[in-house]
């Protein structure tokens, strides 16, 4: 089915009874999707600064991972505002989140305790998550038959923020100094104008009369879950190696500059960028299951050959790195908006809990290791981990083209 740009419609009817075509309704998911790609270039700041807020705050490796943490912690809320999304509109938690998260990011520079970046990067992740629960609910009704192509834009373009995020803040750093970098604050609240101006009228909830009950969740919930958490569980220390501690590797471990060890964040994302958009739209027609076990394969094998090169050939593995390790997030967020169709952003909400309750220990842990074994040994142990993943594959719901249409 070919992609039909989707319409405005009157405000008053939209927000009472949205509409839940078959068709991909372009003009919306578009919208989105840039409001994301906007989101994510100032939650892309931190890795870059750690380096330079470790140096600032002489802290370990463990204690600057554990500032991850902090941006995290919100996510324990996701069920609940997932769960509020499926009932009233959340548009304008989506519509601010952008100039919010942008403020907090662009203040950590002038931040001068752990204490104060701690609160800083709460709040940013309170503002990431109220964004990241009924964001991909939104996009997954807007997108008709072609789930998989709309998770694809929407994380494609989260990756292409993540990618711009690195440059910017190195930039910034460049011009104004670590303390001058509130100045770029001003494109997220740009985004927020924008996304205010296309949104305000187009409803962030599912038709009335559809939800279901969290008790008839269960059945699914036992069914999807459980190998889900397997897969994040297995993945979740080479994603935290390469996403907050790659800047950090590239100083400590390869013995590259601050602008060169930003930029390598920036050709992993990158190729996640490629990868996210691509992998995604090819589940709908090649089955989840199958995209993800060549992905599950490919990166730990791509990661250890990157932990072993140099020179040109280091930067020459991230790029199909990027691509393989980034993309299966793309087809899992489609696997869940696959088996909760009624209940869309509930669902993504406890997806996005489950990746912090896995991904928060998992920072200190690496970090830990990272302090008493050292950097490269840790992100030895994280590839060969990885692995794991491959047998909770199978153990997926699969959801045909045919079935999907």
């Amino acid at each position: 089915m070919s992609a039909t740009t989707g319409h405005h419609v009157d405000s008053a009817t939209t927000q009472d009874e949205p509409s839940e075509s078959k068709e991909f309704q372009t003009r919306e998911v578009l919208t989105i999707v840039t409001g994301h790609f906007v989101h994510d270039i100032f939650t892309a700041f931190v890795p870059p600064l750690l380096p330079l807020i470790r140096e600032r705050l002489a802290v370990d490796y463990a204690a600057i991972g554990g500032l991850a943490i902090f941006m995290q912690i919100p996510s324990l809320l996701q069920p609940f505002i997932g769960h509020a999304a499926d009932r009233i509109s959340l548009r304008y938690f989506i519509i601010l989140a952008p100039a919010v998260t942008a403020t907090v990011c662009s203040l950590l520079g002038m931040a001068n305790s752990y204490v104060l970046l701690a609160l800083l990067l709460f709040v940013g992740g309170l503002s990431s998550a109220v964004f990241h629960a009924p964001a991909p609910a939104m996009i997954g009704r807007i997108s008709g038959n072609r789930v998989g192509t709309g998770m694809s834009f929407f994380m494609a373009a989260g990756e292409l923020g993540r990618t711009v995020g690195p440059l910017l803040v190195i930039a910034a750093v460049s011009w104004f100094g670590l303390e001058g970098i509130w100045r770029v604050a001003v494109f997220g609240w740009l985004a927020s104008v924008f996304l205010y101006w296309r949104l305000r009228g187009v409803s962030a909830r599912p038709a009335q009369g559809r939800l279901l009950s969290l008790q008839q969740l269960l059945p699914a919930a036992r069914k999807v879950y459980p190998p889900l958490l397997w897969i994040m569980a297995a993945r979740v220390f080479m994603s935290i190696s390469m996403t907050t501690y790659l800047p950090i590797f590239m100083q400590d471990v390869k013995g590259y500059e601050f602008e060169i060890a930003g930029l390598s964040l920036t050709l992993l994302e990158g190729a996640g960028v490629l990868g996210a958009l691509t992998m995604g739209t090819a589940s709908d027609w090649l089955g989840r299951r199958k995209i993800l076990i060549v992905l599950f394969l490919v990166s730990p094998v791509l990661f250890l050959g990157f932990l072993n090169s140099s020179g040109w050939l280091l930067f020459a593995f991230l790029l199909p790195l990027g691509f393989t390790m980034l993309s299966p997030s793309a087809v899992l967020l489609a696997v869940v908006q696959d088996s909760f169709q009624q209940n869309r952003a509930l669902a993504n909400g406890l997806f996005l809990m489950a990746n912090f309750v896995i991904r928060s220990p998992a920072l200190w842990l690496l970090g830990s290791v990272a302090d008493r074994f050292g950097l490269e040994n840790a992100f030895l142990m994280s590839g060969l981990i990885a692995f794991v993943g491959v047998p909770a594959i199978l153990r997926l719901p699969e959801r045909s083209r045919e079935n999907g249409e």
